[in-house]
């Protein structure tokens, strides 16, 4: 029995993705009616619908989807959480961890929901700075925390395979506010925890 995948994407949006990306590789030089590329522009259409799908993802649907009152107030980290991305300048990924922390104010979340919230906007056309305010300002007005800090490290393809190519750099980028942004000893303990191996 030969095996099937079942997927669901937008039928207006994937067939002018096709035309598109047809024209694009035509553009380019190459034949898109050969062998080798005849089905590119419908592969291309459906992956960038993939690589995009967090635009229909409401990040604090989902950590209010798992929210649950609970008197303590102990930093909550949840760290190396993998990402990836697109570059919206230059429509290359770029990919790395995201290391989340925050410090419950009566509400906590499922810890899965911090990962899928990366997700949400780690899913659509980004710039690594944009993506970190953004988990950190979904996080903050879904729970109210004492504090929040976001730290994310990526590398990125359009420094590595085109431009300067720089194959070893990788981009840090954080974001705090609340406890982590005015006490420097909160902040450097989570900072020394996500450095840390602890297992």
């Amino acid at each position: 029995m030969a095996f099937h995948k079942t997927e669901s994407f937008d039928a207006d949006t994937t067939e002018g993705l096709i035309t598109n990306y047809s024209n694009i590789i035509n553009l380019l030089g190459e034949d898109v009616n050969r062998e080798g590329l005849q089905k590119t522009p419908e592969r291309m259409a459906k992956s960038m619908q993939y690589l995009t799908h967090g635009y229909q993802l409401d990040a604090t649907a989902i950590l209010k989807s798992a929210r649950f009152e609970e008197e303590v107030s102990e930093m909550v980290i949840v760290k190396d959480i993998e990402l990836f991305s697109m570059c919206e300048h230059h429509l290359i990924p770029f990919f790395g961890k995201a290391h989340i922390a925050y410090i419950p104010n009566g509400y906590i979340t499922g810890l899965s929901k911090l990962a899928r919230v990366v997700d949400v906007f780690a899913r659509r056309l980004q710039v690594q700075e944009r993506l970190t305010s953004q988990i950190l300002k979904s996080i903050k007005e879904s729970l109210d925390p004492l504090g929040v800090a976001v730290v994310i490290e990526a590398k990125h393809l359009c420094m590595m395979m085109r431009g300067v190519q720089k194959q070893n750099s990788v981009t840090t980028t954080s974001a705090f506010d609340g406890e982590f942004l005015n006490n420097h000893v909160t902040r450097n303990e989570f900072l020394k925890l996500i450095s840390s191996r602890l297992s």
